[in-house]
């Protein structure tokens, strides 16, 4: 399997390595990276000096993007740190590579993730699932992977479902919490066919409007659920309409709904210990956290608050629909969602944040349900606003 595309990338990939050798002059290298286009996550940010300006042997990456004014959601700001050169470059050709393996779509594909090691081994790795039908695809992988370790893992029964987590009751809103016509995020909303969990709010920029958002396949058995209400139950006892579909995004799984102007979306989680949004991971932030073992938390309409470890961004998954979900985040467990879970977010808790406030990695949609594997799995942040242009 060879044509002039996969050709081509496998001899940039190479030429990355070649690259990356000890012994290499520093600023050569970083110019070489700058001008082949391997600045991901920093080129639109940085201008070629800056990158170049970095401590010897380190480059500036942006790791999330941060409201200047806690009030403001429009006021986000890139938040700078400083990585080993030999370590971005790794993660930078791991996720080519994968972005290489996603496009070609071959058969016995069913997913990949890029994994970056520590820090200080300066090395990525690729997941890459695949069926029966992709076995023989191993050798090609390491074909492809120079200098990039290649995790290839053959997924059996993908059409079998696991039990789900034990029964739990919904967490609903409480009279308290809509007292002030704000609806907090990690609660049951509903849809004229099923049960998910309320998001915190998400921000356009061009209008300038906030959005109540939820899973879009939280709309079962409607084609495009524009103009279809959510409802927010308060205390198993009243329920109140949020406003209606305004935008979909099938691909994403995320559904933006105009609130009625009775209620309005906030940024506000109703974690154990309350906690607001104060902006979002990027790619590298993901990266960030993955290369230091760091855990994502979560609260869901029905199994609550959990945390887990990252273990993979840049996902691809072509395990549920024709199409294959790109930018997606794999982290903790299978047990970590259940159904009406969906539309919770994942959000890391920085220690250079003041107390309460946290950034959003991802948009929960789905959890593993075969064996060998176990994560849930959801659009990056990152993803939402590169592609729709909105963010949380």
């Amino acid at each position: 399997m060879s044509d002039e595309r996969t050709d081509g990338l496998v001899a940039r990939l190479a030429g990355l390595s070649d690259r990356i050798e000890s012994g290499t002059d520093r600023r050569e290298f970083l110019r070489t990276v700058a001008s082949g286009g391997y600045a991901l996550g920093m080129a639109s940010f940085l201008g070629a000096e800056d990158f170049l300006a970095a401590d010897d042997g380190e480059v500036p990456v942006v790791t999330a993007l941060v409201r200047s004014d806690p009030d403001d959601p429009f006021s986000l700001e890139e938040r700078i740190k400083y990585v080993p050169a030999k370590w971005y470059a790794a993660v930078t050709k791991a996720i080519e590579l994968n972005e290489l393996l996603a496009s070609v779509a071959f058969t016995g594909y069913l997913g990949s993730a890029v994994v970056p090691g520590s820090y200080d081994s300066e090395t990525a790795t690729v997941s890459v699932g695949i069926s029966n039908e992709g076995d023989s695809l191993r050798d090609l992988f390491r074909d492809l992977a120079e200098g990039i370790s290649i995790d290839a893992e053959t997924i059996l029964e993908i059409e079998d479902f696991s039990e789900s987590p034990e029964p739990a009751n919904p967490r609903f809103a409480s009279a308290f919490d809509v007292t002030d016509g704000r609806a907090p995020s990690g609660v049951v909303c509903e849809t004229a066919s099923s049960m998910a969990t309320l998001s915190p709010a998400i921000y356009d920029p061009d209008s300038a409007r906030r959005f109540f958002a939820t899973a879009e396949h939280a709309y079962e058995g409607v084609e495009e659920p524009l103009d279809e209400g959510l409802m927010l139950p308060v205390d198993d006892a009243e329920t109140i309409d949020l406003g209606t579909v305004s935008v979909a995004y099938p691909t994403e799984d995320v559904a933006l709904i105009e609130p009625d102007g009775r209620f309005e979306p906030t940024s506000e989680i109703a974690a154990p210990r309350p906690v607001r949004v104060r902006g979002q991971l990027t790619r590298f932030g993901l990266a960030d956290l993955v290369a230091r073992g760091e855990e994502l938390e979560k609260v869901g309409a029905l199994t609550g608050h959990t945390t887990g470890r990252v273990q993979g961004f840049d996902a691809v998954t072509c395990f549920t629909d024709e199409f294959c979900r790109r930018g997606q985040i794999r982290w903790g467990g299978e047990m970590d969602l259940t159904d009406g879970d969906s539309g919770s977010v994942s959000y890391y808790d920085h220690p250079d944040l003041p107390e309460g406030e946290v950034l959003v990695a991802g948009f929960n949609n789905a959890r593993t349900w075969w064996p060998g594997q176990s994560y849930v799995w959801g659009v990056s942040a990152y993803k939402l606003t590169e592609e729709r242009g909105v963010h949380f």
